[in-house]
């Protein structure tokens, strides 16, 4: 199973994967998360009241850390969307308003392991030196 390096990349690829192609099942919801240990089904509030506002929640933290993504379903991705409104990130911090680098990607380190990967939208939000990591690899920066 694929190892990511930059935790941030991850997520954008299984936002693609999980909420938008729907190939990366079941679908995780931090509500139902939350509901199943005792803690709540309100991520909102659960993460006001225990000093998570602006911040990924533990629980989901976990979640998505230990999510093995295969290659074969690596191998399938050929657009990524970056994006302050992305569901995997509302089910990452539900208290967040895109307003920080809290799920800013660092590194393009990871990108072997998306063999088809071809564009990426919001690009800009990576900075000059990620976009020519992409261009450089054949990826069209959008």
């Amino acid at each position: 199973m694929a190892r990511f390096k930059d935790f941030n990349l991850k997520l954008v690829v299984i936002e693609q994967l999980m909420y938008t192609d729907g190939k990366l099942t079941p679908r995780f919801s931090l509500a139902e998360l939350l509901k199943e240990k005792g803690l709540g089904n309100d991520p909102w509030q659960y993460a006001q009241e225990n000093g998570l506002a602006y911040q990924v929640v533990p629980e989901a933290r976990a979640h998505f850390e230990s999510l093995e993504l295969s290659d074969e379903l690596l191998a399938g991705v050929e657009e990524l969307c970056l994006d302050g409104g992305n569901r995997v990130y509302q089910e990452c911090a539900p208290v967040w308003d895109g307003e920080d680098d809290l799920f800013d990607i660092t590194s393009l380190d990871d990108l072997a392991l998306l063999p088809n990967l071809r564009r990426v939208l919001g690009s800009e939000f990576l900075g000059p030196d990620l976009v020519a990591v992409l261009e450089s690899r054949g990826v069209t920066a959008d």
